[in-house]
């Protein structure tokens, strides 16, 4: 079984936010999945989220049960609906797929990968806090530095985690897309939910292979 979460905040008011990019792939591909003009999620107020149940069915290969979560308890408290899910069905943390901005990487870009820290991503630091582990699938989806945070990479960690922390950087990540960033923005949505498809059906590593940026 997986379990392939999107991070993001509840409410009207955030649905088209930089920050609510891994709720914006998990309805892109729950849509190009279902091929329907509707939406299949429930509200689980159990596990504190949204919920839809799949059955993915490769070419090649066993069917998957897979549980599609986005959750409502806001982004700094992600770890408590993913604890929650994955402790009840017995999900092992490798088989947990996060999906979720990054400032980090350019816009429109990203990267699959396992483990390693949060970079300053309060949803991930949570649900790291909540599994007590790093060893968890992360789809990274770039949304470009801020002006003024630049190179974060080049400067120390301490530094670099309190930048990202900072109030202007809060308000970057909860604005909508730019005129500038909306194509972008519409074809990292695109290609997330083909990345998710073709980590079902071959793999991560060939996903990775396909989807990563150089």
């Amino acid at each position: 079984m997986k379990l392939i979460v999107g991070l993001g905040n509840p409410g009207e008011k955030h649905e088209k936010t930089r920050h609510n990019l891994g709720f914006l792939v998990l309805d892109r591909f729950l849509r190009d999945f279902s091929q329907v003009q509707k939406t299949i999620w429930e509200d689980n107020k159990k596990f504190k989220c949204d919920m839809a149940k799949i059955d993915w069915q490769p070419k090649k290969g066993i069917l998957r049960k897979v549980i599609l979560v986005k959750p409502k308890t806001y982004m700094n408290n992600s770890g408590l609906c993913v604890g929650l899910v994955s402790s009840f069905y017995k999900i092992n943390p490798s088989d947990i797929w996060i999906i979720h901005d990054e400032i980090d990487l350019p816009s429109g870009s990203m990267k699959i990968r396992l483990g390693g820290g949060s970079a300053g991503h309060k949803g991930v630091m949570s649900i790291m806090n909540s599994l007590g582990t790093e060893k968890f699938w992360r789809f990274r989806l770039g949304i470009g530095h801020q002006k003024g945070i630049q190179n974060l990479k080049f400067l120390p960690r301490r530094r670099a985690d309190k930048i990202k922390n900072s109030k202007s950087v809060e308000e970057f990540v909860l604005r909508g897309f730019s005129s500038g960033e909306a194509g972008k923005a519409r074809e990292v949505i695109k290609r997330g939910s083909k990345a998710i498809q073709e980590a079902l059906e071959n793999g991560l590593e060939k996903a990775m292979n396909r989807f990563n940026t150089k």
